[in-house]
């Protein structure tokens, strides 16, 4: 007999989470690209020139699934490849003039969206998930 999960903070999170994604998907579809792509031109675009294992680690995707998404933004001509100059080994990633267009007209909807989403906590409600969000975390990295 399967056993149904009754955790309810699991439940609720995931939920919460799958909500999120689902909208942010809507979207983004109007421009023609996927979640994690959309991942990948945000962090370029928040962070500015970083190297692919960084956009892997602050997106939360293996190294080859993010040299897969690259390569597939880079052949919509929305970011580009540059050898670092002093380590031939490392690449860095910066986005295109048609990335930065993109992004400027993908950001403000998005960040309205989530400036919604989360003004619907006050002040201490949002310190208060943020530290038992990172309590959960610690504990899953352990």
């Amino acid at each position: 007999m399967i056993s149904k999960c009754t955790n309810q903070p699991f439940l609720f999170l995931m939920q919460t989470s799958r909500a999120l994604q689902e909208r942010i998907r809507e979207d983004i579809a109007l421009y023609n690209i996927s979640n994690t792509e959309f991942s990948v031109l945000e962090v370029l675009f928040l962070e500015g020139k970083q190297t692919i294992q960084q956009i892997g680690n602050s997106i939360l995707i293996s190294s080859g699934s993010t040299t897969y998404v690259i390569d597939k933004l880079e052949q919509k001509k929305l970011l580009k490849r540059n050898p670092c100059p002093e380590d031939r080994r490392v690449i860095h990633v910066t986005l295109t003039d048609d990335g930065i267009e993109l992004m400027n007209k993908i950001m403000p909807k998005h960040k309205d969206f989530i400036n919604y989403t989360f003004d619907s906590l006050n002040g201490n409600e949002a310190d208060t998930l943020v530290n038992l969000l990172k309590k959960v975390w610690e504990r899953v990295r352990k």
